[in-house]
């Protein structure tokens, strides 16, 4: 069977499973996987969504949170609600930058480095990624931003001097290109992996929130944090097309609003817990700090060639955000 058909057949299941499933009364079963440990505010904040749907559609929708990568890995949680393997899921937006550019929106260095700037960009650039999302087959219900993106390190950092050679852990294709320019070793590694990845010395840096830091107890193996604030990326809750299509007006109308309500509340959330991240990291042992002027002024000037380089491949499109932003 061709990939074509694969997809075909996987989706045309999914909507047979959806439309009986309401019309005869019982309850859909949903199950949601999520790249993030379940004490991660995202996941957390999955549960409350799912109890939302639950409540607001008098239990007709019953979604199964599946946290920490234990249904599908983060890399493959898009797939797999395109295929029709799950309905909903969670992912990082700008994991998918590789196969999408546009989708890389949110990790332009130092374009949005406030939770209100964060917000204005999505605004920005909601409609055209729902629209490039919806051409693959799905919804977007919600977004949440994580906080400020820093660099963790074993040693002290003061310019890129110090960074060669470094096996650094990358999410997406912003934090691959960061590292090569910083003169590291980029390792494709799933947060779920991160732990072991650096008890095991497979990576010895990454960017990250101090949320990531926190819930993977990295003062076990790291010693220095940078504030530098470059992006607040995206997670996204997005459902199969076939499967939202399937679902009588009503049932849409409270699910999103359960998205709508779980997407302020996460955002609220998010911006809460920054600094006690921050804190966190602090009390266990690590050096948090901001980033000193050579390394910051590096990782400006990389930040640039970045953007320069995500227009050059989105084009009209990636204007048209950029444009729509600076007009807020």
């Amino acid at each position: 069977m061709t990939p074509t058909k694969t997809f075909a057949t996987a989706t045309a299941l999914a909507a047979l499973a959806a439309g009986p499933a309401l019309a005869d009364g019982h309850a859909q079963t949903w199950d949601m996987p999520m790249a993030y440990a379940a004490s991660n505010f995202h996941s957390e904040q999955g549960v409350i969504f799912a109890d939302k749907v639950r409540e607001y559609t008098d239990g007709a929708i019953d979604i199964t949170v599946h946290p920490g990568g234990s249904l599908f890995g983060g890399g493959d949680i898009k797939r797999a609600i395109q295929t029709g393997q799950v309905p909903i899921g969670e992912r990082l937006m700008s994991g998918h930058a590789n196969e999408t550019p546009l989708l890389g929106w949110d990790n332009l260095p130092f374009v949005a480095t406030s939770y209100e700037a964060n917000e204005k960009l999505w605004q920005a650039a909601k409609d055209v990624v729902n629209e490039e999302l919806a051409a693959q087959q799905l919804v977007t219900l919600y977004t949440c931003p994580w906080p400020g993106q820093g660099f963790y390190f074993n040693k002290e950092v003061t310019s890129s001097a110090d960074t060669q050679g470094l096996k650094f852990r990358s999410y997406n294709t912003a934090t691959a290109t960061f590292a090569e320019e910083l003169g590291m070793v980029p390792v494709q590694i799933e947060a779920a992996e991160l732990s072991q990845a650096l008890a095991t010395g497979v990576a010895e840096a990454f960017i990250s929130s101090g949320s990531t830091g926190y819930d993977r107890k990295v003062w076990e193996h790291l010693s220095h944090y940078y504030k530098v604030n470059a992006w607040l990326p995206r997670n996204y809750v997005m459902v199969n097309k076939t499967v939202w299509d399937g679902l009588d007006a009503d049932t849409q109308a409270a699910i999103q609003r359960a998205a709508d309500e779980t997407g302020a509340s996460c955002l609220a959330k998010s911006e809460e817990l920054t600094n006690f991240y921050f804190d966190g990291l602090a009390e266990n042992g690590m050096e948090v700090t901001d980033a000193g002027p050579e390394f910051l002024a590096e990782l400006e000037a990389i930040g640039a060639t970045m953007t320069e380089a995500w227009l050059a491949d989105t084009g009209e499109a990636g204007q048209a955000i950029l444009d729509a932003y600076a007009a807020e």
